[in-house]
Order: C-alpha cells, then sequence, then structure tokens
C-alpha cells in the first residue's frame, strides 16, 4: 500500500455542497430535537467514491478519514474542504479506528486481517489468525478503553469481489474478536449470523454488535447488547434494536449513551433504553457514520458520498 502518494489531492479547498430533496431531521421525542434541529441540513463534502464506508475521526492528523472500499483506498477530508488520499492501493480497508496510540487501525477484507498505519504514514499488521486460521474478511474494529480491539468478522469479503477476494471460510464461523495488542492474545468472545458494526455504551460496561446477516438471505436486522464483565468477558447477549427498512450495518454511541445507526432510511436514534428517537433521512441507503471529536457534527457514508450535519451546540 502506499501511504499518501503525491497527487492525492481529490477535491479542492472550498465549501460543502448541499444536497437537494432530502427530508429534513423527523423527531419521534422531544430530546431529538434538542440535539438535530429540524432546520438541519445534510451537505455534501465529497461525492466521487464508489462505496464509502468505515469514517472516523482521526486526532493526530485532524482529518476525517474514510474508505472506499472498492475503489480500493482510505480518503481524508480536511477542515478547508478538500479530500485528499491518505492510502492508496488498500487491500479493501473497510472499518477503521483509532487505537490509544493515536494509529489508525483498519479491517483488511483482501488480506483477511487488522493493519494499523501511524500518524508518520507506517504501516503494519497486527493479526490475520485465530487458532492457525485465517479470519474471514475483518468488518469493523473499536478499540476499549484498555486498549484491546474488538472487531467482527463476518463473511462479505469473502463473498463479494467487489469488496474482497472470493474464499472459503477457514473457520466456518462467524465471530467478534478481542485482539490485545500488547500480548497479541486473540479471544473469540460471540458468534452472530453475520456481525457487522459495534460500538461500547459510554462507560464501557455494554459491547453492542449488529447482526446484518438479512443482507445475505438471514433474518438478523438486529442490535444485540452484551454486558462486559472485567473488560473482556461477555454476558448473555440481548435484543437490543430491531432496524426497519434495513439493516444496522454501522453505528455510533454518543456521550449520552444514544445510539446512532445507519439503516436504509437513513440514520437512525435509539436512547439507551432502546426508545427511537428520531430519523436523520439520507437520499442512498447509509452505511455509516461517526462524530467529530466534540460530538458537534456528524459524518455520515452512504454509497459515493460523504455527508456532514451540524448538531446543536452544547
Amino acid at each position: 500500500m502506499n501511504a499518501e502518494p503525491a497527487s492525492n489531492l481529490l477535491r479542492r479547498p472550498g465549501p460543502p455542497e448541499p444536497v437537494p430533496h432530502v427530508d429534513p431531521p423527523r423527531a419521534s421525542d422531544p430530546r431529538f430535537s434538542e440535539v438535530v434541529p429540524h432546520h438541519a441540513r445534510l451537505v455534501s463534502l465529497y461525492d466521487q467514491a464508489i462505496f464509502s464506508e468505515g469514517p472516523t475521526w482521526w486526532p493526530a492528523r485532524g482529518i476525517l478519514v474514510w474508505s472506499d472500499v472498492e475503489g480500493r483506498r482510505v480518503l481524508g477530508w480536511h477542515a478547508d474542504g478538500c479530500v485528499r488520499v491518505v492510502i492508496d492501493a488498500t487491500p479493501f480497508i473497510n472499518g477503521n479506528t483509532v487505537d490509544r496510540d493515536g494509529n489508525l487501525v483498519h479491517c483488511e477484507h483482501g488480506n483477511r486481517r487488522l493493519s494499523r498505519t501511524s500518524p508518520d504514514g507506517r504501516y503494519e499488521a497486527l493479526v490475520e489468525t485465530y487458532e492457525g486460521r485465517r479470519f474471514n474478511a475483518p468488518n469493523d474494529v473499536v478499540c476499549a478503553a484498555d486498549g484491546a480491539l474488538w472487531f467482527s468478522d463476518p463473511a462479505y469479503g469473502l463473498r463479494l469481489p467487489r469488496q474482497g477476494v472470493l474464499a472459503a471460510s477457514d473457520l466456518g464461523h462467524h465471530s467478534v474478536y478481542r485482539f490485545n495488542p500488547a500480548d497479541g492474545s486473540v479471544r473469540r468472545m460471540t458468534d452472530l449470523g453475520q456481525p457487522n458494526g459495534l460500538a461500547f455504551s459510554p462507560d464501557g460496561r455494554t459491547l453492542y454488535v449488529s447482526d446484518t446477516s438479512r443482507t445475505e438471505g438471514g433474518d438478523g436486522h438486529t442490535i444485540h447488547e452484551y454486558a462486559v464483565v472485567d473488560d473482556q468477558t461477555l454476558g448473555e447477549p440481548r435484543v437490543f434494536a430491531e432496524i426497519e427498512p434495513g439493516v444496522p450495518d454501522g453505528f455510533r454511541v454518543d456521550d449520552r449513551g444514544w445510539i446512532w445507526t445507519s439503516s436504509e432510511a437513513g440514520v437512525q436514534v435509539l436512547s439507551a433504553e432502546g426508545h427511537r428517537l428520531g430519523l436523520i433521512p439520507t437520499p442512498q441507503v447509509c452505511s455509516n457514520l461517526c462524530f467529530s471529536p466534540e460530538q458537534q457534527r456528524l459524518f455520515i457514508t452512504s454509497k459515493q458520498h460523504l455527508y456532514a450535519l451540524d448538531l446543536a451546540a452544547r
């Protein structure tokens, strides 16, 4: 892979583009309007990707990064509006997160592993096997408070040639894993039909994981919740929410404990108790999302687009 190629400018600095013909946010609970004003409108920050996924804020560089999975690039949006290629010729990188040392951690569909890129551009593989067998195609990843990397491992990269490499699973199961970079250990934490997005509650005591097996002919379109015990053991799963229409691909939990999840209709927002608070419609199917550091701006990936929506001042 090539970090920061010389001809990496994709969009020149400038203001975002308005998004016409999209419905305004819809509140189901008054609390939603206090955070997402009815007058808030989507803007387009970039619209030339092929399939956008894996957005995350990278503090070390002060940019929003996301994956163009099918375009095989990791892109970066800068505060002046320009978009640059951060990593070129990727092995179908999908999900990204930032670890405790400020490195950008990637889920690679093509190489079927986790890798990381340091702020100065150094790249290295992290982990690619469990009990001697290769992962399926790591999809999404989150860093826990203790520095462990939790990631989902569905089969999409093995079955979709535009997003990975066609192959049979070495494992025979679709799981969530906990990888400890400090000692290299890998633990299989839970199995789902097709585990996908994942996030922790603000206090780290609950892990949320989505099952998107509906996209593969199954019935999973759910977010499950697990109690986290001693930072590395999961309790029994409970269905937190079923998402309609579509599936909960990627999602985030804000510092209120609200769950902001992708869906076919846009971004759906639920309280920590599972109550539906509101919807932010998007013109295309929403794949994933993340917040700015102060949680005053929401970034949304949706097919070729990177969108943004400003939230109420806090």
